[in-house]
Protein backbone atom coordinates (compact mmCIF):
# COMPACT_ATOMS: atom_id res chain seq x y z
CA UNK A 1 0.00 0.00 0.00
CA UNK A 2 1.32 3.43 -0.80
CA UNK A 3 1.52 6.09 2.49
CA UNK A 4 0.38 9.93 0.46
CA UNK A 5 1.68 11.35 3.66
CA UNK A 6 -1.46 13.66 3.96
CA UNK A 7 -1.54 14.11 7.40
CA UNK A 8 0.89 17.14 8.64
CA UNK A 9 3.40 16.13 11.13
CA UNK A 10 3.22 17.26 14.57
CA UNK A 11 5.92 19.62 14.55
CA UNK A 12 7.13 19.56 17.72
CA UNK A 13 7.78 15.97 18.33
CA UNK A 14 9.61 15.23 15.35
CA UNK A 15 13.16 14.34 15.89
CA UNK A 16 16.10 15.28 13.81
CA UNK A 17 16.95 11.68 13.52
CA UNK A 18 19.28 10.57 10.58
CA UNK A 19 16.20 8.88 8.19
CA UNK A 20 15.84 12.00 7.17
CA UNK A 21 19.21 12.50 5.47
CA UNK A 22 18.89 8.78 4.07
CA UNK A 23 15.62 10.32 1.88
CA UNK A 24 17.54 12.74 0.71
CA UNK A 25 20.20 10.65 -0.29
CA UNK A 26 17.92 8.58 -2.47
CA UNK A 27 16.46 11.20 -4.00
CA UNK A 28 19.86 13.06 -4.89
CA UNK A 29 20.44 9.55 -6.47
CA UNK A 30 17.08 9.73 -8.04
CA UNK A 31 17.18 13.69 -9.09
CA UNK A 32 20.99 12.33 -10.97
CA UNK A 33 19.15 10.08 -12.82
CA UNK A 34 16.80 12.12 -13.86
CA UNK A 35 19.17 14.63 -15.28
CA UNK A 36 21.10 12.34 -17.00
CA UNK A 37 17.72 11.01 -18.79
CA UNK A 38 16.72 14.06 -19.74
CA UNK A 39 20.64 15.16 -20.98
CA UNK A 40 21.03 12.47 -22.85
CA UNK A 41 17.56 12.66 -25.04
CA UNK A 42 14.74 14.60 -23.68
CA UNK A 43 16.33 18.06 -23.00
CA UNK A 44 14.50 19.90 -25.70
CA UNK A 45 11.27 18.86 -24.73
CA UNK A 46 12.02 19.56 -20.64
CA UNK A 47 12.64 22.73 -22.43
CA UNK A 48 9.14 22.83 -23.85
CA UNK A 49 7.66 21.29 -20.49
CA UNK A 50 9.02 24.71 -18.46
CA UNK A 51 7.91 26.88 -21.31
CA UNK A 52 4.02 25.22 -21.14
CA UNK A 53 4.42 25.84 -17.56
CA UNK A 54 5.60 29.26 -17.35
CA UNK A 55 2.97 30.35 -19.81
CA UNK A 56 0.66 29.14 -17.17
CA UNK A 57 1.30 32.30 -14.95
CA UNK A 58 -1.18 34.83 -13.99
CA UNK A 59 0.67 37.11 -11.32
CA UNK A 60 2.10 39.51 -14.09
CA UNK A 61 -0.62 42.10 -15.64
CA UNK A 62 -0.32 43.12 -19.38
CA UNK A 63 2.18 46.12 -18.04
CA UNK A 64 4.24 43.57 -16.19
CA UNK A 65 4.61 41.44 -19.52
CA UNK A 66 5.52 44.02 -21.76
CA UNK A 67 8.02 45.42 -19.39
CA UNK A 68 9.87 41.87 -19.16
CA UNK A 69 9.56 41.21 -23.15
CA UNK A 70 10.89 44.70 -23.89
CA UNK A 71 13.72 44.24 -21.63
CA UNK A 72 14.80 41.07 -23.18
CA UNK A 73 14.64 42.44 -26.75
CA UNK A 74 16.58 45.46 -25.87
CA UNK A 75 19.07 43.71 -23.80
CA UNK A 76 22.79 42.86 -25.58
CA UNK A 77 23.28 40.68 -27.45
CA UNK A 78 20.23 41.36 -29.93
CA UNK A 79 17.74 39.16 -29.29
CA UNK A 80 16.71 38.57 -33.52
CA UNK A 81 15.43 35.38 -33.08
CA UNK A 82 13.32 36.31 -30.23
CA UNK A 83 11.89 39.55 -32.07
CA UNK A 84 11.64 37.60 -35.44
CA UNK A 85 8.92 35.40 -33.94
CA UNK A 86 7.32 38.29 -32.46
CA UNK A 87 7.18 40.09 -35.87
CA UNK A 88 5.96 36.80 -37.43
CA UNK A 89 2.99 36.96 -34.47
CA UNK A 90 2.24 40.96 -34.97
CA UNK A 91 2.06 39.70 -39.25
CA UNK A 92 -0.22 37.39 -38.33
CA UNK A 93 -2.68 38.77 -35.77
CA UNK A 94 -2.33 42.82 -36.03
CA UNK A 95 -1.12 43.34 -40.10
CA UNK A 96 -2.57 46.43 -40.10
CA UNK A 97 -0.37 47.72 -37.16
CA UNK A 98 2.63 47.21 -39.31
CA UNK A 99 0.91 48.25 -42.23
CA UNK A 100 0.14 51.39 -41.34
CA UNK A 101 4.23 51.43 -40.65
CA UNK A 102 4.77 50.42 -44.03
CA UNK A 103 2.68 52.83 -44.97
CA UNK A 104 4.56 55.57 -43.31
CA UNK A 105 7.97 54.09 -45.35
CA UNK A 106 6.61 53.00 -48.50
CA UNK A 107 9.38 54.40 -50.65
CA UNK A 108 11.58 51.40 -49.12
CA UNK A 109 9.41 48.74 -50.64
CA UNK A 110 11.01 49.70 -54.13
CA UNK A 111 13.90 46.69 -53.17
CA UNK A 112 10.77 44.80 -52.83
CA UNK A 113 10.02 44.77 -56.27
CA UNK A 114 13.57 45.82 -57.79
CA UNK A 115 14.15 42.66 -60.03
CA UNK A 116 11.40 40.45 -58.92
CA UNK A 117 8.69 39.70 -61.64
CA UNK A 118 6.85 37.47 -59.29
CA UNK A 119 6.50 39.92 -56.35
CA UNK A 120 5.34 42.49 -59.18
CA UNK A 121 2.83 40.35 -60.90
CA UNK A 122 1.43 39.00 -57.32
CA UNK A 123 0.97 42.68 -56.38
CA UNK A 124 0.00 44.60 -59.55
CA UNK A 125 -2.37 42.58 -61.10
CA UNK A 126 -5.64 42.79 -59.73
CA UNK A 127 -7.08 44.80 -62.16
CA UNK A 128 -11.08 44.93 -62.22
CA UNK A 129 -12.98 43.24 -65.55
CA UNK A 130 -15.83 45.04 -66.74
CA UNK A 131 -18.23 43.29 -63.99
CA UNK A 132 -15.94 43.53 -61.13
CA UNK A 133 -16.20 46.46 -58.76
CA UNK A 134 -12.96 48.06 -58.38
CA UNK A 135 -8.95 47.52 -58.89
CA UNK A 136 -7.42 45.97 -55.96
CA UNK A 137 -4.17 46.52 -53.94
CA UNK A 138 -0.90 47.24 -55.93
CA UNK A 139 -3.43 47.75 -58.82
CA UNK A 140 -6.18 50.30 -57.59
CA UNK A 141 -2.53 52.08 -56.35
CA UNK A 142 -0.87 52.35 -59.83
CA UNK A 143 -4.24 53.25 -61.54
CA UNK A 144 -5.49 55.89 -59.23
CA UNK A 145 -1.93 57.72 -59.46
CA UNK A 146 -1.79 57.10 -63.19
CA UNK A 147 -4.55 59.19 -63.40
CA UNK A 148 -3.69 61.71 -61.16
CA UNK A 149 -0.25 62.40 -62.12
CA UNK A 150 -0.78 61.44 -65.89
CA UNK A 151 1.55 64.85 -66.94
CA UNK A 152 4.64 62.83 -65.55
CA UNK A 153 3.58 58.96 -65.79
CA UNK A 154 1.05 58.05 -68.86
CA UNK A 155 3.77 57.29 -71.04
CA UNK A 156 5.02 55.10 -68.75
CA UNK A 157 2.39 52.65 -69.32
CA UNK A 158 3.17 49.94 -71.35
CA UNK A 159 0.01 48.42 -73.57
CA UNK A 160 -0.40 45.11 -74.39
CA UNK A 161 -1.87 46.42 -77.88
CA UNK A 162 -0.66 48.15 -80.70
CA UNK A 163 -1.41 51.39 -79.46
CA UNK A 164 -1.72 52.74 -75.74
CA UNK A 165 -5.25 53.71 -74.37
CA UNK A 166 -5.64 57.76 -73.70
CA UNK A 167 -6.98 58.72 -70.15
CA UNK A 168 -9.67 60.16 -71.22
CA UNK A 169 -11.29 56.61 -72.65
CA UNK A 170 -9.88 54.62 -69.84
CA UNK A 171 -11.69 56.78 -67.42
CA UNK A 172 -14.76 55.61 -69.03
CA UNK A 173 -13.69 52.19 -69.42
CA UNK A 174 -11.60 50.75 -66.47
CA UNK A 175 -11.08 47.75 -67.55
CA UNK A 176 -9.09 48.51 -69.89
CA UNK A 177 -6.04 48.29 -67.38
CA UNK A 178 -6.16 44.48 -67.93
CA UNK A 179 -4.84 45.34 -71.29
CA UNK A 180 -1.44 46.51 -69.60
CA UNK A 181 1.84 44.96 -69.24
CA UNK A 182 1.58 45.25 -65.39
CA UNK A 183 5.46 43.87 -65.35
CA UNK A 184 7.33 46.27 -68.21
CA UNK A 185 5.01 49.50 -66.77
CA UNK A 186 5.80 48.60 -62.79
CA UNK A 187 9.63 48.23 -64.18
CA UNK A 188 9.32 51.51 -65.71
CA UNK A 189 7.89 53.27 -62.93
CA UNK A 190 11.01 51.90 -60.72
CA UNK A 191 13.22 53.25 -63.10
CA UNK A 192 10.88 56.52 -64.09
CA UNK A 193 8.63 57.65 -61.82
CA UNK A 194 10.36 57.35 -58.32
CA UNK A 195 7.30 59.63 -56.82
CA UNK A 196 5.09 56.60 -57.17
CA UNK A 197 7.01 54.66 -54.33
CA UNK A 198 6.67 57.81 -52.02
CA UNK A 199 2.72 58.57 -52.95
CA UNK A 200 -0.23 58.75 -51.38
CA UNK A 201 -2.16 55.89 -53.90
CA UNK A 202 0.83 53.48 -53.13
CA UNK A 203 0.96 53.93 -49.23
CA UNK A 204 -2.95 53.27 -49.02
CA UNK A 205 -2.27 49.88 -50.68
CA UNK A 206 -0.09 48.75 -48.13
CA UNK A 207 -2.10 49.39 -44.90
CA UNK A 208 -4.28 46.59 -44.68
CA UNK A 209 -0.32 44.56 -44.56
CA UNK A 210 -1.69 41.90 -47.12
CA UNK A 211 1.46 42.35 -48.66
CA UNK A 212 3.24 41.06 -45.46
CA UNK A 213 2.50 37.51 -46.48
CA UNK A 214 4.25 37.69 -49.98
CA UNK A 215 7.77 37.30 -48.65
CA UNK A 216 7.28 37.42 -44.19
CA UNK A 217 11.30 37.17 -44.46
CA UNK A 218 11.80 40.37 -46.20
CA UNK A 219 9.02 42.29 -43.73
CA UNK A 220 10.84 40.55 -41.06
CA UNK A 221 14.34 41.80 -42.15
CA UNK A 222 12.89 45.42 -42.92
CA UNK A 223 10.89 45.29 -39.19
CA UNK A 224 14.56 44.22 -37.62
CA UNK A 225 16.16 47.12 -39.23
CA UNK A 226 13.30 49.52 -38.01
CA UNK A 227 13.51 48.55 -34.63
CA UNK A 228 17.40 48.09 -34.09
CA UNK A 229 19.18 50.21 -36.48
CA UNK A 230 16.75 53.26 -36.56
CA UNK A 231 15.17 52.69 -33.24
CA UNK A 232 11.75 53.40 -34.72
CA UNK A 233 9.60 55.16 -32.20
CA UNK A 234 6.78 54.15 -33.93
CA UNK A 235 7.58 50.35 -34.16
CA UNK A 236 8.47 50.43 -30.37
CA UNK A 237 4.73 51.92 -30.08
CA UNK A 238 3.42 48.71 -32.31
CA UNK A 239 5.41 46.25 -30.10
CA UNK A 240 4.50 47.62 -26.70
CA UNK A 241 0.40 47.71 -27.51
CA UNK A 242 0.77 44.25 -28.72
CA UNK A 243 2.50 43.02 -25.90
CA UNK A 244 0.23 44.66 -23.45
CA UNK A 245 -2.84 43.37 -25.76
CA UNK A 246 -1.68 39.81 -26.27
CA UNK A 247 -2.06 36.61 -23.38
CA UNK A 248 1.16 35.85 -21.42
CA UNK A 249 -0.08 32.66 -22.32
CA UNK A 250 0.16 32.92 -25.97
CA UNK A 251 3.25 35.22 -26.05
CA UNK A 252 5.14 32.26 -24.14
CA UNK A 253 3.76 29.44 -25.60
CA UNK A 254 5.20 31.39 -29.45
CA UNK A 255 8.37 32.94 -27.88
CA UNK A 256 9.98 31.30 -25.60
CA UNK A 257 10.76 28.04 -27.52
CA UNK A 258 13.12 30.16 -29.45
CA UNK A 259 15.33 31.46 -26.31
CA UNK A 260 18.64 30.72 -25.95
CA UNK A 261 18.64 29.12 -22.37
CA UNK A 262 21.33 31.95 -20.53
CA UNK A 263 18.11 34.28 -22.31
CA UNK A 264 15.30 32.30 -20.73
CA UNK A 265 16.99 32.66 -17.48
CA UNK A 266 17.16 36.48 -18.25
CA UNK A 267 13.41 36.18 -19.19
CA UNK A 268 12.79 33.97 -15.62
CA UNK A 269 14.79 36.62 -13.65
CA UNK A 270 13.17 39.58 -15.01
CA UNK A 271 9.51 37.90 -14.40
CA UNK A 272 11.05 37.42 -10.79
CA UNK A 273 10.73 40.90 -10.03
CA UNK A 274 7.23 41.51 -10.19
CA UNK A 275 6.06 37.71 -8.63
CA UNK A 276 8.43 39.01 -5.85
CA UNK A 277 5.71 42.08 -5.52
CA UNK A 278 3.04 40.00 -5.74
CA UNK A 279 3.57 36.28 -3.59
CA UNK A 280 1.42 37.77 -0.76
CA UNK A 281 -1.28 37.93 -2.93
CA UNK A 282 -0.32 34.59 -4.92
CA UNK A 283 -3.55 31.64 -4.35
CA UNK A 284 -1.89 28.47 -3.42
CA UNK A 285 -4.43 26.92 -5.49
CA UNK A 286 -2.75 24.97 -8.37
CA UNK A 287 0.64 23.72 -9.40
CA UNK A 288 1.74 26.50 -11.68
CA UNK A 289 0.66 28.96 -8.99
CA UNK A 290 3.41 26.87 -6.28
CA UNK A 291 5.57 27.12 -9.53
CA UNK A 292 5.31 31.09 -9.21
CA UNK A 293 5.86 31.37 -5.57
CA UNK A 294 8.85 28.88 -5.99
CA UNK A 295 10.30 31.71 -8.43
CA UNK A 296 9.23 34.77 -6.49
CA UNK A 297 11.72 32.87 -3.62
CA UNK A 298 14.24 31.57 -4.80
CA UNK A 299 16.74 33.19 -7.41
CA UNK A 300 17.45 30.82 -10.20
CA UNK A 301 21.23 30.01 -10.65
CA UNK A 302 23.22 30.02 -13.88
CA UNK A 303 21.53 26.73 -15.09
CA UNK A 304 18.73 25.54 -15.76
CA UNK A 305 19.07 22.29 -14.86
CA UNK A 306 17.46 22.01 -11.63
CA UNK A 307 14.56 24.05 -12.48
CA UNK A 308 14.06 21.46 -15.50
CA UNK A 309 14.15 18.77 -13.54
CA UNK A 310 12.01 20.11 -10.87
CA UNK A 311 9.16 21.35 -13.21
CA UNK A 312 9.11 17.72 -14.98
CA UNK A 313 8.96 16.15 -11.46
CA UNK A 314 6.21 18.54 -10.64
CA UNK A 315 3.91 19.49 -13.03
CA UNK A 316 5.11 17.05 -15.80
CA UNK A 317 5.13 13.56 -14.32
CA UNK A 318 3.16 11.82 -16.54
CA UNK A 319 5.23 12.56 -19.65
CA UNK A 320 8.27 12.39 -17.83
CA UNK A 321 7.64 8.67 -16.98
CA UNK A 322 6.91 8.01 -20.69
CA UNK A 323 10.17 9.67 -21.65
CA UNK A 324 11.77 7.31 -18.85
CA UNK A 325 9.95 4.27 -20.15
CA UNK A 326 10.79 5.23 -24.01
CA UNK A 327 15.05 5.54 -23.32
CA UNK A 328 17.03 2.48 -24.06
CA UNK A 329 19.04 3.22 -20.31
CA UNK A 330 18.05 -0.13 -18.72
CA UNK A 331 20.43 0.14 -16.17
CA UNK A 332 18.92 3.56 -15.14
CA UNK A 333 15.50 2.14 -15.19
CA UNK A 334 16.44 -0.27 -12.72
CA UNK A 335 18.14 2.33 -10.39
CA UNK A 336 14.82 4.44 -10.74
CA UNK A 337 12.59 1.54 -9.72
CA UNK A 338 14.95 0.28 -7.12
CA UNK A 339 15.04 4.00 -5.47
CA UNK A 340 11.27 4.41 -5.73
CA UNK A 341 10.60 1.23 -3.73
CA UNK A 342 12.89 2.25 -1.28
CA UNK A 343 11.47 5.69 -0.95
CA UNK A 344 7.97 4.39 -1.12
CA UNK A 345 7.58 1.34 0.26
CA UNK A 346 10.56 0.90 3.55
CA UNK A 347 8.68 3.74 5.06
CA UNK A 348 4.85 3.31 5.02
CA UNK A 349 4.08 4.92 8.32
CA UNK A 350 2.08 8.20 8.39
CA UNK A 351 4.63 10.37 9.71
CA UNK A 352 7.67 8.94 7.71
CA UNK A 353 7.85 11.76 5.79
CA UNK A 354 8.75 14.27 8.68
CA UNK A 355 12.26 13.90 9.05
CA UNK A 356 12.63 14.95 5.31
CA UNK A 357 10.39 18.08 6.34
CA UNK A 358 12.56 19.15 9.11
CA UNK A 359 15.51 18.88 6.27
CA UNK A 360 13.61 20.98 4.26
CA UNK A 361 12.50 23.99 6.86
CA UNK A 362 16.46 24.10 8.34
CA UNK A 363 17.90 24.42 4.58
CA UNK A 364 15.16 26.96 3.32
CA UNK A 365 16.35 26.90 -0.40
CA UNK A 366 15.26 25.86 -4.05
CA UNK A 367 16.65 22.24 -2.42
CA UNK A 368 13.98 22.08 -0.23
CA UNK A 369 11.19 22.37 -3.12
CA UNK A 370 13.15 19.71 -5.05
CA UNK A 371 13.40 17.44 -2.87
CA UNK A 372 9.98 17.45 -2.10
CA UNK A 373 9.21 17.65 -5.69
CA UNK A 374 11.37 14.12 -6.50
CA UNK A 375 9.52 12.64 -3.84
CA UNK A 376 5.94 13.14 -5.18
CA UNK A 377 7.37 12.18 -8.70
CA UNK A 378 8.16 8.83 -6.59
CA UNK A 379 4.78 8.32 -5.55
CA UNK A 380 3.57 8.77 -9.00
CA UNK A 381 5.99 6.27 -10.58
CA UNK A 382 4.95 3.75 -7.70
CA UNK A 383 1.51 4.29 -7.76
CA UNK A 384 1.73 3.10 -11.39
CA UNK A 385 2.83 0.04 -10.77
CA UNK A 386 0.87 -0.99 -7.54
CA UNK A 387 -2.47 0.38 -8.20
CA UNK A 388 -4.01 -1.92 -11.05
CA UNK A 389 -6.94 -2.85 -9.96
CA UNK A 390 -10.10 -0.90 -9.20
CA UNK A 391 -10.22 -2.60 -5.21
CA UNK A 392 -6.23 -1.12 -4.89
CA UNK A 393 -7.12 2.51 -5.38
CA UNK A 394 -10.14 2.30 -3.29
CA UNK A 395 -7.61 1.16 -0.77
CA UNK A 396 -5.24 3.54 -1.10
CA UNK A 397 -8.06 6.49 -0.82
CA UNK A 398 -9.51 4.90 2.33
CA UNK A 399 -6.02 4.12 3.82
CA UNK A 400 -4.79 7.55 3.47
CA UNK A 401 -7.86 9.59 4.52
CA UNK A 402 -9.65 10.58 1.08
CA UNK A 403 -13.12 10.60 0.69
CA UNK A 404 -14.50 9.41 -2.60
CA UNK A 405 -17.10 8.48 -4.63
CA UNK A 406 -17.79 6.48 -7.39
CA UNK A 407 -18.64 8.27 -10.93
CA UNK A 408 -22.01 6.45 -10.92
CA UNK A 409 -23.21 9.29 -8.68
CA UNK A 410 -23.66 6.83 -5.24
CA UNK A 411 -23.52 8.14 -1.80
CA UNK A 412 -20.45 10.06 -0.78
CA UNK A 413 -18.17 7.39 0.67
CA UNK A 414 -15.72 8.26 4.02
CA UNK A 415 -12.41 7.92 4.88
CA UNK A 416 -13.47 4.10 6.19
CA UNK A 417 -14.67 3.16 2.72
CA UNK A 418 -17.71 3.52 3.42
CA UNK A 419 -21.05 5.04 2.42
CA UNK A 420 -22.30 8.18 4.95
CA UNK A 421 -26.18 6.82 3.90
CA UNK A 422 -24.99 3.09 5.15
CA UNK A 423 -26.00 1.57 8.32
CA UNK A 424 -22.89 -0.54 9.52
CA UNK A 425 -23.50 -4.16 10.20
CA UNK A 426 -23.40 -3.69 14.28
CA UNK A 427 -26.16 -0.88 14.14
CA UNK A 428 -28.41 -2.40 11.80
CA UNK A 429 -30.25 -4.35 13.93
CA UNK A 430 -31.04 -1.71 16.19
CA UNK A 431 -31.79 0.93 13.50
CA UNK A 432 -33.93 -1.08 10.57
CA UNK A 433 -36.88 1.13 10.91
CA UNK A 434 -34.26 4.39 10.18
CA UNK A 435 -32.74 2.73 7.35
CA UNK A 436 -36.05 1.82 5.63
CA UNK A 437 -37.36 5.15 6.49
CA UNK A 438 -34.07 6.51 4.51
CA UNK A 439 -34.42 4.16 1.61
CA UNK A 440 -37.56 4.80 0.71
CA UNK A 441 -36.94 8.62 0.92
CA UNK A 442 -33.85 8.01 -1.35
CA UNK A 443 -36.07 5.84 -4.12
CA UNK A 444 -38.29 8.90 -4.20
CA UNK A 445 -35.50 11.27 -4.95
CA UNK A 446 -33.79 9.21 -7.61
CA UNK A 447 -37.32 8.78 -9.39
CA UNK A 448 -38.06 12.21 -8.91
CA UNK A 449 -34.76 12.94 -11.38
CA UNK A 450 -35.07 9.06 -13.53
CA UNK A 451 -37.11 8.78 -16.58
CA UNK A 452 -39.73 5.77 -15.82
CA UNK A 453 -37.58 3.09 -17.63
CA UNK A 454 -38.39 -0.59 -15.85
CA UNK A 455 -34.85 -1.30 -16.30
CA UNK A 456 -33.38 1.73 -14.24
CA UNK A 457 -36.45 1.43 -11.44
CA UNK A 458 -35.53 -1.69 -10.49
CA UNK A 459 -32.03 -0.99 -10.21
CA UNK A 460 -32.63 1.78 -7.60
CA UNK A 461 -35.30 -0.22 -5.96
CA UNK A 462 -32.28 -2.25 -4.75
CA UNK A 463 -31.46 -1.99 -0.82
CA UNK A 464 -27.78 -0.34 -1.67
CA UNK A 465 -27.07 -0.13 2.21
CA UNK A 466 -26.70 -3.73 2.72
CA UNK A 467 -23.92 -3.76 0.20
CA UNK A 468 -20.12 -3.04 0.59
CA UNK A 469 -18.25 -0.14 -0.96
CA UNK A 470 -16.61 -2.66 -2.96
CA UNK A 471 -19.61 -3.64 -4.93
CA UNK A 472 -21.09 0.10 -4.86
CA UNK A 473 -17.41 1.28 -6.56
CA UNK A 474 -17.25 -1.39 -9.49
CA UNK A 475 -17.49 2.16 -11.72
CA UNK A 476 -14.10 2.66 -13.45
CA UNK A 477 -13.58 6.23 -12.10
CA UNK A 478 -14.23 8.32 -8.61
CA UNK A 479 -14.75 11.88 -7.45
CA UNK A 480 -12.43 12.52 -4.73
CA UNK A 481 -12.43 14.92 -1.86
CA UNK A 482 -8.96 16.03 -2.78
CA UNK A 483 -10.06 18.62 -5.59
CA UNK A 484 -13.80 18.89 -3.94
CA UNK A 485 -15.54 16.28 -6.10
CA UNK A 486 -15.05 18.48 -8.89
CA UNK A 487 -13.48 16.03 -11.70
CA UNK A 488 -13.64 12.30 -12.37
CA UNK A 489 -10.30 10.79 -12.13
CA UNK A 490 -9.64 7.20 -13.36
CA UNK A 491 -7.30 5.03 -13.01
CA UNK A 492 -5.16 6.41 -15.99
CA UNK A 493 -4.83 10.38 -14.64
CA UNK A 494 -4.67 9.26 -10.98
CA UNK A 495 -0.92 8.69 -10.16
CA UNK A 496 -0.40 12.42 -11.75
CA UNK A 497 -3.37 14.10 -9.75
CA UNK A 498 -2.42 12.32 -6.49
CA UNK A 499 1.38 12.84 -7.13
CA UNK A 500 0.62 16.35 -7.61
CA UNK A 501 -2.19 16.82 -4.45
CA UNK A 502 0.90 15.46 -2.48
CA UNK A 503 3.41 18.04 -3.85
CA UNK A 504 0.79 20.62 -2.92
CA UNK A 505 0.08 20.00 0.37
CA UNK A 506 3.46 19.76 1.63
CA UNK A 507 3.96 22.79 -0.11
CA UNK A 508 1.32 24.57 1.94
CA UNK A 509 2.99 22.83 5.21
CA UNK A 510 6.31 24.27 4.17
CA UNK A 511 5.70 27.81 3.14
CA UNK A 512 3.44 28.29 6.48
CA UNK A 513 6.27 27.16 8.38
CA UNK A 514 8.89 30.04 6.44
CA UNK A 515 6.07 32.32 6.69
CA UNK A 516 5.58 31.78 10.06
CA UNK A 517 9.63 31.60 10.75
CA UNK A 518 10.30 35.33 8.85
Amino acid sequence: MVQLYLCEPTWDDIEDDASGKQRISLLTKLETIILSLMSSGGRSEARLWLCNTLSGMRSLNPQNQQEVFVKLLRSKPRKLGLASQLLQMIFEKKPKKVGAILAQNSHMLENFFRGHPDRIMQWFSSFAGSSDLQHRKGAKALSQFAFVNRDICWEELEWKGKHGQSPAVVATKPHYFLDIDIQQTVENFLEYVPEFWSSKEFAESLEGGEILFMDSKFFVQLFLDLMYKEDSKDMWEVIDEFLMEESFSSLCQHLLIVLEEKDLLLFLELSRKFLKLKREHMDPGTSFNWFEMILSKFSISDSLDQLLMLNAVVNKGRQLVRLIREEEAREEKMQIKDIVLQVCVSSCHPNSLAPLMVECLKTKSLNSITWLGLQSFALHYRLLEESQTLESWEIIFQSNGISFRNSEKYSLLDSSGFSEDIVSDIDERTSVGVKRRKKEKNRKKRRKHLDHDESNNDLFDLDFSTYSSSLLSKSSSWLLSTDGYSTIWNAVDLPEHLSMHCFSTWMKWIFAKWGNAD
